[in-house]
């Protein structure tokens, strides 16, 4: 494999996930710091500033070190594909792990630092609901995820017409440089994968966006009106893009399919995907920045502020990130540190979907795969 090619096909891939690590907490709620619940009109506190800024620099020379040492590790590899994937695989555990270790450090000094405050003492504490959210347009309809189910059901035709076009052996893997690393026989089952894939995957983003819709509403008690304008939008534009990028990952995959019954070059097989691939991540970040955590980064032009704030609900939070609360009949919520949503892990019907999206995940190229 070729060095340079190597190196720079790391950067692409890591440098948007040091982005995202590095400015977390800039783009999280307001009313969250570290994984640790504050007023908002305590975001700005000078000590407060201080420690984000101390996380960029913390995380940001983190990230400095992963790229340094992948960089010097690989031309030792030799080239091989093996290695260097194995490569890729420990530096990107290395620095999640790392960069969790460096989270929980600022979580435990935010905690300690909200006690000696008293930041949420003496101040009325209220949950806010808005009765009428559930009928207002959260997220695009679900019927746009037909031209994906469209899509997926034409490459499956079109492979079982042109199944003997289909060599007899199926070029399933490439390398940086364009080579075939991973072959398998032709056979009605493997030729299968890619379009039941897409099913799969369509069905997955259709749940997504149904989720978004349904998750947990979070309405700021300081700022009811200014916090539903922008989680509205918040969810709109995710929508939006779980919908685009749905059909872009269902054309991608028709695309290879394509290949295995008229010729295609195959460095464009290596290309393609990458572009996929980049597009998606840079449309993240830029969406991630301009909308924030819960449409936080959302300019409405509503700004009015009352004298409550939202209910403390740190004993719920474990590690300021994992949601555990049996009294709360939510299955979806809003991360509290970061963007997107997660799970509450008291409720198993939770856990069960989600343990049957890994599965299914894990099962259909088992299944289908020779």
């Amino acid at each position: 494999m070729n060095t340079s090619m190597t190196m720079i096909i790391f950067i692409i891939i890591m440098v948007p996930i040091f982005i995202i690590s590095m400015f977390t907490p800039f783009i999280t709620r307001k009313t969250e710091s570290f994984g640790v619940y504050i007023p908002e009109d305590i975001y700005q506190d000078p000590l407060l500033k201080e420690m984000r800024k101390q996380y960029v620099s913390i995380t940001g020379a983190l990230s400095l070190m992963v790229i340094a040492g992948f960089f010097l590790l690989v031309p030792w590899l030799g080239g091989s594909t093996e290695r260097v994937s194995l490569s890729f695989s420990v530096s990107i555990v290395f620095y999640m792990t790392t960069a969790f270790i460096v989270y929980f450090v600022f979580h435990k000094k935010m905690k300690k630092l909200k006690a000696q405050k008293g930041w949420t003492e003496q101040r009325q504490q209220q949950v806010t609901v808005d009765l009428q959210f559930r009928e207002k347009k959260l997220i695009f309809s679900n019927l746009w995820f037909i031209v994906s189910f469209i899509i997926s059901f034409a490459t499956l035709i079109t492979t079982f017409v042109f199944y003997e076009n289909i060599p007899n052996r199926i070029p399933m893997q490439y390398n940086f440089n364009g080579e075939v690393t991973n072959w398998s026989d032709k056979s009605y089952r493997s030729v299968m994968i890619m379009p039941v894939m897409q099913i799969y995957l369509t069905l997955l983003f259709l749940f997504i966006n149904t989720m978004i819709a349904n998750a947990k509403q979070q309405t700021s008690s300081a700022n009811p009106a200014k916090s539903i304008e922008q989680n509205v939008q918040f969810r709109r534009r995710w929508s939006a893009f779980i919908i685009l990028t749905g059909t872009a990952l269902t054309l991608m995959f028709s695309f290879i399919q394509i290949s295995f019954i008229f010729p295609v070059n195959s460095q464009l097989l290596t290309i393609i995907p990458l572009i996929f691939s980049g597009g998606v991540i840079v449309g993240a970040i830029i969406l991630s920045f301009n909308t924030g955590q819960g449409g936080s980064r959302i300019n409405t032009g509503i700004d009015s502020k009352g004298e409550v704030i939202d209910r403390d609900d740190d004993r719920y939070w474990k590690l300021g990130q994992i949601y555990y609360n049996k009294k709360d009949p939510a299955l979806f919520l809003e991360k509290r540190f970061g963007i997107g949503w997660t799970i509450n892990f008291a409720r198993p019907l939770a856990w069960t979907v989600l343990v049957l999206i890994v599965l299914l995940a894990i099962a259909i190229p088992m299944l289908l795969g020779e």
